[in-house]
């Protein structure tokens, strides 16, 4: 199976990154590609205007476009993007609620987004809206994405590969629940915020989430925007690059750097079963009934 990981810096502009995405797509499935991993917010990057004015529905034109590009190349392709979710307002406690707070004015409401990942290809299309929002390290994710509701797996060639988002590799039941749900395969596609110690967790947890679940693991990340002098400094959630591949045993297989890149690896699926049979981790662990 070979997969193309497209490190990418998304511009505050969906059409341009529309037209990013088409040419990758098109590339990596000349170049053999089975599968293309794009990052979190492909479509529009964080800190960059309000998510709620470019969010579209999974029939909108984004989609769309990005369903055909797949489908005329062949290859399936998974990319970030924004999806309409609700409503919310700010309760004076500080809350969000779904219903109106008596009193409460346009500055406490909030129309919230599903923060997506998009999957189309010739097999047929699904969606994973994220699961666990970045509400850490003083930033409140919540406040303008709605959380998900189920963990999504999806095939590919016969591989079951399953999904996940950013944030999401904080919690371990996350991959093993879609590791039991018979993941070989697990792509992340990310916008991890560089900071002090940042880059290092990033390397612990890509670790730690393949060995885990004995899965491949296939991160996506946004490249880092800003020069040099910035690596290592908190500049918001806009990427920090360093998309991997991580093989089932924990081995690091491919890394890129800070800026944009592609990588083009072939991994061998049949090599979880291997390594689950010298390493039997998810014996023990009961089957999630929210897999879909």
């Amino acid at each position: 199976m070979r997969i193309a990981v497209i490190q990418m810096n998304s511009e505050p502009d969906v059409d341009a990154n529309l037209r990013t995405i088409r040419r990758y797509i098109a590339a990596s499935a000349k170049n053999g590609a089975d599968l293309v991993v794009f990052p979190e917010a492909a479509m529009f990057p964080f800190d960059s205007g309000r998510l709620d004015m470019v969010a579209q529905p999974l029939d909108g034109p984004f989609a769309r476009a990005v369903r055909r590009s797949a489908e005329e190349n062949d290859v399936t392709a998974v990319v970030g993007m924004f999806t309409p979710a609700d409503t919310v307002y700010r309760q004076p406690a500080g809350d969000l609620k779904e219903d109106p707070v008596e009193g409460s004015g346009e500055a406490n409401r909030f129309r919230r987004v599903y923060n997506t990942l998009l999957v189309a290809g010739p097999e047929g299309t699904t969606h994973y809206d994220k699961i666990h929002t970045f509400d850490a390290f003083g930033y409140r994710e919540s406040d303008t994405v709605k959380p998900g509701g189920r963990r999504v797996t999806f095939e590919v060639g016969g591989t079951t590969v399953g999904l996940a988002t950013c944030f999401d590799i904080r919690f371990p039941n996350h991959f093993i629940a879609l590791a039991e749900a018979g993941a070989t395969v697990v792509v992340v596609p990310t916008s991890w915020t560089d900071g002090p110690g940042k880059l290092d967790q990033w390397r612990t947890l890509t670790a730690a989430r393949a060995l885990d679940s004995t899965c491949y693991l296939v991160a996506a990340g946004q490249a880092r925007p800003g020069t040099s002098d910035r690596y290592g400094q908190n500049d918001g959630p806009t990427g920090i690059g360093h998309s991997v591949i991580m093989g089932p045993d924990g081995a690091r297989l491919a890394e890129t750097g800070y800026v944009a890149q592609v990588l083009m690896v072939d991994i061998d699926p049949n090599q979880v079963d291997r390594v689950r049979k010298t390493l039997p981790v998810l014996h023990g662990h009961g089957r999630d009934s929210a897999v879909g």
